[in-house]
């Protein structure tokens, strides 16, 4: 009893020792060591329940401790976490030859799933597009704030309906609000053109658009959509996330929630959650390969249980 107390005590002091080395070393704030000071003083007691030491021990032992994280409910994330906690201190160890190995040297991490994306449900997509465009129409009001109203509106349109990334949307062409068609050609990334879908809605707010920029003098010259005074001639993707911020607080919208990308995400999850296919919204976002489509994997498994409780024929059973 003594010897594991004893042996206990010489651990941790070893783990002090390591913190000590964090601190003056690189600087580690205190809220860091504190959170290295738990990490280690678990794996410790774990280490001491096992009747060993951190000089002791190999790679079945940090493999039994991420085992014995698991089984405690750890998320993969928090274990990770705890597993780059050890390899400092085990690496510090080694290199103070305070033990003869790096028994994290060859242990690979928890996986971790990848987060989900943020979206907006249907519904405050609606309210934020609806209080974009008040007040377009009133010509009590000053023509640039009718016209910058206007320009935000299509700008929204076109992403929702389109899913475009935003260096793509701020890029296009000015041809695109003069197609006849229902759709447009986008070029993204590594020069793929794809076609895309433009909805009732978005080419509605395009030709008010250009017919302001007409009605002000400013539909001339230039080859841009949404052209701007920046180095590329057009609208920045930080001006254009600026004033979606702005917008998005009228509409009673958390800022924090909402961006380009959020709406890139809202126009693909809503498409399955509509019943779309994985692999055309795949092809709609412009994804070289399927597995970047995945995110939303969530959406369509919700899809498939409501399917299977509102149609299975024993699912009231």
């Amino acid at each position: 009893m003594k010897s594991s107390r004893a042996g206990g005590n010489h651990a941790l002091a070893l783990a002090g020792a390591f913190l000590d080395m964090i601190a003056a070393e690189r600087g580690a704030a205190r809220n860091t060591l504190d959170a290295y000071r738990r990490d280690l003083a678990d794996y410790v007691d774990f280490l001491r329940r096992r009747g060993t030491d951190p000089r002791r021990a190999d790679t079945a032992t940090i493999r039994a401790y991420l085992a014995d994280l698991e089984v405690r409910g750890f998320k993969a994330n928090s274990a990770a976490r705890r597993l780059s906690a050890l390899r400092q201190f085990h690496k510090f160890l080694y290199g103070e030859s305070k033990s003869a190995s790096d028994p994290t040297a060859v242990i690979e991490g928890p996986r971790q799933g990848r987060p989900l994306p943020k979206t907006l449900g249907m519904a405050e997509v609606e309210r934020l597009i609806a209080r974009t465009g008040e007040g377009i129409e009133d010509a009590s009001r000053r023509f640039g704030e009718r016209l910058r109203a206007a320009r935000l509106l299509c700008l929204l349109e076109v992403l929702y309906a389109t899913g475009l990334r935003v260096s793509e949307l701020v890029a296009l062409p000015k041809s695109a609000a003069r197609t006849r068609e229902p759709f447009i050609t986008v070029r993204g990334k590594g020069g793929r053109e794809r076609l895309v879908p433009l909805s009732g809605p978005a080419r509605a707010a395009m030709a008010r658009y250009r017919a302001l920029m007409e009605e002000g003098g400013e539909g001339g010259a230039g080859p841009w959509l949404f052209p701007a005074d920046s180095q590329s001639g057009h609208v920045t993707r930080q001006a254009f996330a600026r004033d979606l911020k702005a917008a998005a607080a009228a509409a009673g919208i958390a800022t924090s929630r909402i961006s380009p990308h959020v709406l890139r995400h809202a126009f693909a999850s809503h498409l399955l959650q509509n019943g779309a296919d994985l692999r055309v919204v795949q092809e709609l976002l412009g994804h070289a390969d399927v597995s970047s489509t995945q995110i939303y994997t969530h959406v369509l498994d919700e899809r498939t249980k409501a399917m299977v409780r509102d149609l299975h024929p024993l699912s009231s059973e």
